[in-house]
Formats: C-alpha cells, structure tokens, sequence
C-alpha cells in the first residue's frame, strides 16, 4: 500500500491593523510612482505650450529649415508643436518638433 502525505495548512497569520495600513500605503505609493514615471513626455509638454495667436505659419518653418539645408518633405501640427519630417543638411532622416512661435527646435530624432 502507497502512502500518501497531504500538505499542512499554513499557520494562520493576524496582521495588526497598522502593518495593513503601512502594507497598503506602500503599495499604493509605489503604483502611483509607477504611473508617474511611466507616462510618455510629449514635445508639447515644456516648450510648445503657445496659443495659436502667436503661431507663425508652417511655410516661414519650411523656408528656415530649407535655408539651413533641410530637404523639408512634410509639416503637421501634433500636441501643439510643428512636427516636420525631412532630410537634414548632412542627409540624414529627421523627425522633429519646432515650437511654432519661436522655431526653436524642442525634440529632434534621426534615423540612421
């Protein structure tokens, strides 16, 4: 005859009501923390923040950009700023995000 061996249960544990709240105070700080550093920052969030009044148009950017030897293919307006997708003076891709009062350039990525 085989024998069998069940597993004992775990001893009960009482947690004071002071480690649930210290338990529960932790977690929650610390998917609030999560949160914060996980959400995605924006071009828009510290330099593009302008009220359209003051905008300058997406053809005086087109003809900065061209006259610093960019080869400007596309401009758009996303989260506030002007996103422009061209080939810049050492002829590589770029993606980039202009504030559009001041033409000042918040984010640039190139590809390679």
């Amino acid at each position: 005859m085989k024998r069998t061996v069940f597993p004992t249960p775990a001893p009960k544990t009482v947690l004071s009501k002071s480690t649930l709240s210290a338990a529960l105070a932790f977690t929650v700080l610390a998917a609030g923390s999560l949160g914060v550093l996980s959400t995605p920052a924006h071009a828009s969030d510290d330099m593009c923040n302008v009220p359209k009044a003051d905008w300058k148009t997406k053809e005086a950017l087109t003809e900065k950009l061209t006259a610093e030897g960019w080869d400007v293919r596309k401009v758009k307006t996303e989260d506030g700023c002007f996103e422009v997708y061209a080939i810049d003076a050492n002829g590589k891709k770029v993606e980039a995000y202009f504030n559009p009062n001041t033409f000042e350039a918040v984010k640039i990525k190139k590809q390679d």
